[in-house]
């Protein structure tokens, strides 16, 4: 959800920068905090403190309804369960210490909405003064579930939709059924009236997961999105937990062919803006799969490789049983490919919720340590190199890194994303 904001800012006499205090403000940006930044050849980026916490991953629950191929509880062996009231409790008691309130995503591995608790959860999220989020796959969202919603305030609904045609959804979410769910999305117009008196509430947002399988229909279902009143669209590629899942992926050359990749500086290319015609789309294609720093009206098309998404959005995420990671990839292990080779992602935890407050586990000084080195991402390139025991675990890389070792990490190449 990102819109360009560009402002005049002066130095001051002793040439320092002056922010604006809002902009100062909502990037966390306070006396004595750690920032990074980014130097290009003309532009400074300046990065959210990794000391401030923006957006806060909360795992209602690890079971779902559904039993897609996508999802890496496929092939893991982990005891299922929801989050307890006391341990729910916890996570607002620690989100009150924070000015202003973080955001709160209800999400992770399982279906939110199949959690007894989850409008009151909303609700007393909503009373803190957080925004709050929620991901679901559409099935529970019945006419009584979605008013529940509206009238609890919630800011923004993420369904995921990964086919436009009732064939090509059931293939991936295996046991749902497509006109369902777009009943469930075209009566919350109504629901909203019913629910706000008028006023514009809880907009909706698209999540599409990308394979060969299914690619063909995106613009469909972006189309099909934008007729339900969607104001966002987020895509990402498949994450490969099996073999079958792997000859589904659309980036086998995006991970790169090898130590090509990595050695010194790549050319720099910079084209326009142009039509996707008949004409351009090979050369196009041809020039974005090339060894190529590619620059287009003055954006680079890969800048969000090797930064770690979640620590620049300065968040957290929290298993259903209390468990504290800085991410959603590392709140529970699993194996996803690489090329043809499994690498084994292992649950990361910086502490119990039960245990610390959400206070004390975000200014520990380790786990400050280690956004600050995420920020920074001075890990082994395990994603291009791929070619050593190393790379199979997430426990150390060839960088003398320790667990997480995040080289492998398809999120941080701007591979795989979430909303």
């Amino acid at each position: 959800m990102w819109t360009k904001n560009r402002q005049i800012v002066h130095m001051d006499d002793e040439g320092r920068l002056v922010l604006p205090p809002e902009t100062a403000t909502r990037l966390g940006l306070r006396p004595g905090a750690p920032v990074m930044i980014e130097e290009g050849d003309n532009v400074v980026r300046l990065f959210r403190s990794v000391s401030d916490l923006a957006k806060v991953y909360v795992e209602p629950t690890n079971a779902c309804n559904l039993d897609c191929i996508t999802c890496m509880r496929q092939v893991w062996d982990e005891p299922l369960g929801q989050m307890s009231a006391q341990t729910y409790q916890r996570v607002l008691d620690g989100l009150k210490a924070f000015t202003p309130a973080p955001t709160v995503f209800f999400g992770g591995i399982g279906e939110p909405l199949a959690h007894p608790r989850i409008v009151e959860m909303i609700r007393q999220a909503k009373a803190l003064g957080a925004k709050v989020e929620l991901i679901t796959n559409g099935i529970l969202l019945n006419e009584a579930m979605a008013l529940q919603l509206i009238l609890a305030d919630l800011d923004v609904l993420w369904v995921s939709l990964d086919g436009a045609t009732a064939e090509s959804y059931a293939d991936v979410r295996l046991g749902a059924t497509l006109p369902l769910v777009i009943e469930n999305l075209r009566r919350l117009p109504y629901l909203r009236y019913r629910g706000s008196r008028l006023k514009s509430v809880m907009p909706l947002g698209i999540a599409f997961v990308a394979m060969k399988r299914n690619v063909a229909e995106l613009p469909a279902v972006l189309q099909l999105g934008t007729r339900l009143g969607a104001k966002w669209f987020s895509i990402t590629n498949v994450l490969a937990h099996t073999a079958d899942l792997n000859e589904e992926i659309l980036y086998h050359r995006t991970m790169g062919d090898g130590p090509r990749q990595l050695a010194g500086e790549v050319p720099r290319v910079s084209f326009p803006r142009m039509d996707m015609t008949e004409a351009t789309q090979l050369p196009l294609a041809e020039m974005l799969r090339g060894n190529y720093a590619v620059q287009t009206a003055g954006g680079e098309v890969g800048r969000g490789v090797y930064t770690c998404p979640f620590v620049e959005k300065g968040t957290l995420s929290i298993r259903w049983d209390g468990q504290v990671s800085p991410c959603l990839p590392l709140l529970h292990t699993h194996d996803g490919y690489l090329h043809d080779r499994v690498r084994r992602s292992h649950a990361y935890t910086v502490g119990q919720i039960g245990e610390r407050s959400l206070p004390e586990l975000w200014h520990d000084p380790a786990y400050l340590a280690l956004r600050e080195r995420l920020a920074i991402f001075d890990y082994s390139p395990c994603v291009d190199c791929n070619c050593c025991d190393l790379a199979e675990e997430n426990r150390e890389d060839c960088l003398s890194n320790t667990f997480p070792a995040c080289g492998g990490c398809l999120w941080a190449q701007g591979i795989v994303q979430c909303p």
